[in-house]
């Protein structure tokens, strides 16, 4: 199968997304400057969210800019990827209304955890069809970020619960800021 139809329909859903997370961005009534003040936890969360579905927007174009072709395992791997990302809304808008509080920012760690896995699986499927020989699987390797992604998140969660919400929010920075800079090591293998 050709892959045109996966990239249009994951593009439009995340589409779809940040538009959704931005429309929870309600509008003060009042004219002053102070009326912005009570959304600066929803501009956070939002700021977050924003960062982190461009990243996973970013990694998916160069993940399936190395890939030939799908096939119906892709498409549900994809699915399953994307499944995770429609939740960021949800748990952006409940982590911000809440100013950051212990139980919606483990959950938003919880949808992060969910959304590595699901790339995880949807790069070692697309590796599985390509084979290991293939300069997907090549520019993959061992995927480091994405394992240690993965491992910061469920340290991340109990520390929301348990700890403190703050240093787990910083923890989620940390990954999107790993994140950032589109992946090296596929830029490298899509140069002609």
């Amino acid at each position: 199968m050709f892959k045109g139809r996966v990239e249009a329909f994951s593009d439009g859903v995340i589409a779809i997304i940040i538009t959704i997370m931005v429309l929870e961005l309600k509008v003060p009534h009042a004219v002053d400057l102070s009326a912005l003040r009570p959304l600066i936890p929803v501009f956070l969360s939002y700021v977050l969210s924003f960062l982190y579905v461009g990243i996973y927007w970013n990694n998916h174009h160069h993940l399936l800019q190395m890939a030939q072709q799908v096939s119906g395992n892709v498409l549900w791997a994809n699915l399953h990827l994307l499944f995770w990302l429609s939740l960021i809304p949800f748990v952006t808008g409940w982590m911000g209304e809440n100013h950051f509080a212990a139980i919606p920012v483990a959950f938003y760690g919880g949808v992060l955890l969910g959304a590595a896995i699901a790339y995880y699986i949807l790069s070692r499927t697309l590796v599985a069809r390509h084979g290991k020989d293939s300069a997907l699987a090549i520019a993959l390797g061992g995927d480091f970020k994405g394992r240690i992604s993965v491992v910061i998140y469920a340290v991340a969660i109990p520390l929301a619960l348990f700890v403190n919400a703050w240093l787990a929010c910083l923890l989620y920075l940390l990954v999107a800021l790993m994140w950032l800079i589109p992946d090296r090591r596929i830029e490298r293998n899509l140069q002609p």
